[in-house]
């Protein structure tokens, strides 16, 4: 009988150490003998530990014997202490493997994916495919990023080829440099240069959502110029919206009688006169249609009222203010502006500013509010409001010559803040629009029921050179944007920038940290122990 159970102990070893050999251990790097045993190995490692169990079994008066035994008793404790201790490790390892956690502790957290690029990643709904053309010698620094892709979502793969040993893949894929990042998607192609998260980024939006959208800007009333690269110019805005997948035109509405059918989004920005009747006319036949209209109107301390602009406004229920709205709270101070830079850091829950914590600035805005009750059956909804130390200046008058006292008098129609700085409101197309012009099978637009949508923001300064980098200008500009042109997927504070965080040093600073180092702490350390030492005789 024993020898019987003895064979069956072997049996039992063999068939164990048969069936790791022949699935393996990934994470402790040993690989598999035979990939597609899988299942056999399964079956012959449950079967092995029957077989041992039973030769345990039928040794049960020998096990008893031994452990009568004080130093088997010891003995015991002690392997078992080091059973468990190991056990600890490999299951440590086995989750490192299949976890992975990093702390960013950079002050922009630039080593950590932006919220943009996870919520893309989050909500892809076919698969995604990466190709990197590069020197295997180089591939490590774009694995590093890719996996951080890659650990958000499932739907993206990456493969790696290197264009010296196969050159015909590179060249059908017409590589011309290296690296080149290839994204493929449901049929179309993007390629970047770089594996930063901004380029990257950028191409996935631009892979996934396919036809650009097209945004135009109104001109002929003294709106800004999207191609200026001065302070009070687009150009930054307009470098942004490309990466976001828009493109930009330039719009003379009184000349071209109506609004190009292959419009996305129509932008107001800034202007100083008001607009003609059959551009209202234009505008109001556009947004039947389910158009989206950006407006961004400056208060009118200078130049003629607006009144058809901001009628248009009102029958979407936006009242636009004819105020300014000044900030007392010395939030500004840390931006290094004044009163007439309201900073708004509250957000009433809408889609644009979902998940907003950063503040953004308005040089020179005016009040931007929903019209109580609505109108027109149109109920808009506030989007940011200032603190409760700003206040909507009504003496535009005074203001203007800088003859105004800055200061809160409600005796002259000043009222208390918090002030709406923006709103947005959205309704049902009232007229079937034709299809447009950049829709294509594949693209979303071509899916979508139309829709009416308007944002109000009584501010063009926001976007411009000079101001779209205050902290989240950028987002609350591009948000707006991807809201009007129906891409809520996109909406979400963008890839960040590297800070220049170096510590610039006079002469005399570095010769005084030089003493120190070389001379003072030194001099400290060896007075210390001759005091000590002769303290000690």
């Amino acid at each position: 009988m024993q020898k019987v159970l003895g064979i069956i102990g072997w049996i039992g070893t063999i068939l164990v150490f048969g069936a790791l050999l022949i699935r393996g251990v990934p994470f402790l790097g040993i690989p598999s003998v035979y990939p597609a045993g899988d299942q056999y190995a399964t079956y012959a490692a449950w079967a092995g530990l029957v077989c041992v169990l039973v030769y345990i079994a039928g040794q049960w008066r020998d096990v008893a014997t031994f452990y009568q035994g004080r130093g088997a008793r010891y003995g015991t404790v002690s392997i078992v202490s080091v059973i468990v201790f190991l056990g600890i490790l490999v299951a440590v390892n086995y989750l490192g493997t299949r976890q992975s956690k990093r702390w960013d502790l950079t002050a922009n957290q630039v080593y950590s994916l932006s919220d943009q690029t996870i919520k893309i990643l989050k909500e892809l709904k076919e698969p995604v495919k990466v190709t990197v053309f590069e020197r295997n010698d180089r591939q490590d620094v774009h694995k590093d990023r890719l996996q951080e892709y890659q650990y958000q979502t499932t739907k993206l793969t990456t493969e790696y080829i290197d264009p010296d040993r196969e050159p015909t893949r590179a060249g059908a894929a017409k590589v011309d440099t290296l690296p080149t990042i290839l994204f493929e998607y449901q049929g179309r192609t993007e390629r970047v240069t770089n594996s930063n998260e901004q380029d990257l980024t950028n191409a996935l939006i631009k892979v996934v959502t396919g036809a650009a959208r097209k945004v135009y800007f109104t001109q002929g009333h003294g709106e800004k110029d999207t191609a200026s690269t001065d302070r009070g110019g687009l150009s930054t805005a307009v470098e942004q919206m490309k990466q976001d997948n828009f493109t930009v035109e330039q719009l003379v509405l009184i000349q071209q009688k109506t609004v190009p059918a292959d419009a996305t989004i129509v932008a107001i920005a800034g202007p100083t006169t008001d607009f003609f009747q059959p551009e209202i006319v234009a505008l109001n036949d556009y947004v039947a249609r389910g158009g989206k209209v950006l407006v961004m109107l400056d208060p009118l301390l200078k130049g003629p009222a607006q009144p058809l602009l901001t009628q248009f406004l009102a029958d979407w229920g936006i009242r636009a203010g004819g105020d300014v709205v000044l900030d007392a709270s010395g939030m500004g101070q840390m931006l290094g502006t004044d009163a007439s830079v309201p900073v708004a850091a509250q957000y009433p829950p809408h889609a644009i500013t979902e998940g907003f914590r950063v503040i953004t600035a308005y040089p020179m805005a005016r009040s931007m509010t929903p019209i109580e009750g609505g109108s027109n059956a149109h109920t808009a909804q506030p989007l940011v409001n200032t603190s409760a130390q700003s206040w909507s200046e009504a003496d535009l008058a005074s203001l203007s010559t800088g003859k105004a006292e800055v200061a809160f008098n409600a005796d002259k129609g000043d009222k208390q803040g918090p002030i709406t700085l923006g709103a947005a409101v959205s309704a049902p197309a009232t007229v079937t629009p034709p299809p447009s012009g950049n829709s294509t099978p594949a693209s979303p637009d071509s899916e979508r029921k139309p829709e009416t949508r308007v944002v109000a923001i009584g501010d063009s300064d926001f976007a411009s050179n000079m101001a779209i980098g205050i902290s989240g200008n950028r987002d609350f500009f591009m948000n707006s944007l991807n809201w009007l042109s129906q891409q809520e997927n996109l909406i979400a504070v963008r890839p960040r920038q590297p800070e220049d965080r170096r510590l610039t040093l006079t002469a005399d600073q570095q010769n005084r940290i030089l003493i120190l180092t070389l001379f003072v702490i030194p001099g400290l350390v060896f007075g210390t122990g001759v005091y000590t030492w002769w303290k000690r005789r």
